[in-house]
Parts: structure tokens; sequence; C-alpha cells
């Protein structure tokens, strides 16, 4: 008899790959990977060689390493890969890291949170999950250039850091075997019906300060078009 969990998880597979959210949010994953891989493997090879040229130097200032001299560079190479290989794994995110995080690593941190989440929801949030991680991609760098002091900076840490972790938490806490609506709305309507807002808010907030950004951008063109307007003219 088929896996009823295996069904499932096949299901959402299928759902992110012919969604264009899913297409985005898979391309987007193998980035995330191979920028990783890439970055782990490029520290690998700087620390080889450097324990390779401390031995060279070694040789050539004083004399012959030796096999204790060998066995020492080998632990060291060792060491230092270990060092790499640990501080290269991927820290869990929990709702406490977020409430605390910078808000220019607000954006990334959660979408990694929220992928995190995705065995915890009903398939259909698929779909919800892989949109909402679009947009927080696309608000990251809006994020990093925005003043934490700013009155918009306030609701989108409120929005990712507190609201979207207590909806999909509150879910999480109601049995399987009540999740299903009975009489009236039940909780997976109701988590859809969060996601969708958290999905709309995202865009309204990333569209409010590329507004901002615009108006920002127009000003200063004006600036320095009538400031070197005038001394042209002058």
């Amino acid at each position: 008899m088929p896996d009823p969990h295996r069904v499932v998880a096949d299901a959402e597979a299928l759902l992110r790959r012919v969604s264009d959210e899913g297409r985005v949010q898979a391309r987007r994953e193998r980035r995330k990977r191979n920028a990783a891989a890439i970055r782990t493997l490029r520290r690998l090879a700087v620390a080889t060689a450097a324990v390779f040229a401390a031995a060279i130097v070694w040789a050539m200032a004083i004399g012959p390493i030796g096999m204790i001299g060998f066995t020492g560079a080998l632990l060291a190479l060792v060491a230092a890969w270990a060092i790499i290989l640990f501080s290269s794994r991927s820290i869990e995110e929990t709702p406490e890291r977020l409430v605390q995080s910078d808000l220019a690593r607000l954006a990334p941190r959660t979408e990694t949170w929220l992928q995190a989440q995705r065995p915890l929801l009903p398939p259909p949030a698929a779909r919800l999950i892989d949109g909402i991680g679009v947009k927080l991609d696309a608000l990251g760098p809006q994020l990093a250039a925005l003043d934490p002091n700013e009155p918009a900076a306030a609701g989108i840490r409120k929005l990712l850091a507190e609201e979207l972790p207590e909806l999909i938490q509150g879910y999480a806490r109601v049995p399987l075997s009540l999740r299903k609506a009975r009489d009236g709305i039940g909780p997976d309507v109701q988590l859809m019906q969060g996601l969708s807002a958290v999905d709309d808010e995202l865009a309204r907030m990333s569209e409010d300060l590329a507004a901002g950004d615009m108006r920002a951008l127009a000003t200063q063109g004006r600036y320095l078009e009538l400031k070197y307007k005038d001394e042209t003219e002058g």
C-alpha cells in the first residue's frame, strides 16, 4: 500500500514544478546551494594554499620540514578543513532569531525559516509559500537600504518576525484530526487566508518602498538638473 505521506510529498513537488512560483523558487534554491558550495570550496582552496605556502616558506627560510613538519602541516590542514566545513553548516532559523535579526538580513532569514516549515503545512499552501519566498527575495535589497528607524521598517519587522511565525505556529499546534473544516471555515482554510494576506501585504510593502525610492531619485535628479543648469547658464 502506498505511503500516504510520500504521495502527498510527491503531489506537492509536482505542484511546485508546474507552477510559475515553484519554478522560480526551485531555481533560486539551486543558485543558493551552488553559491554556498562554491564559497566553501574557495575557502578550502585558500586554506590548503596557505598551509602549503607556510611549509614552503619554512623550508626555504629554515630548512627541510622533515617528517615532524610534514605531520604538523597535515594536521594543520585537517584542522583548517574541519573548521571551514563546520562553520559552513547552515544555522537553523527560529522565530526567536528572527525577532533579533537585523533588518538587512530579516527577509532571507525569514525565507529560510519559512521553507523549513513546509512539511508542517498542507500541500495547497506550497504555491503561497513559493510566492512569499519570491517576494522576500525581492524585498531583501530594499530592506538592506531601509533605515531601521523608519516607520515602514517597524511594520515589516512585525509582519515577518512576529505575525507570520505566529500564524504558522498556531496552525501547527492544531491536531491533525481537527484541521479539516466541519462547520464553517477550518484551520486549513484559515491558514491559506492568512498566507494570502501576508503575500498581498509583502507585495504592497515592496511597492511602497519602490515608490519612495523613485520619488527620491526624481527629487535628486531634479535637484542636480537645476543646480548644474543654473551653473551652466551663469
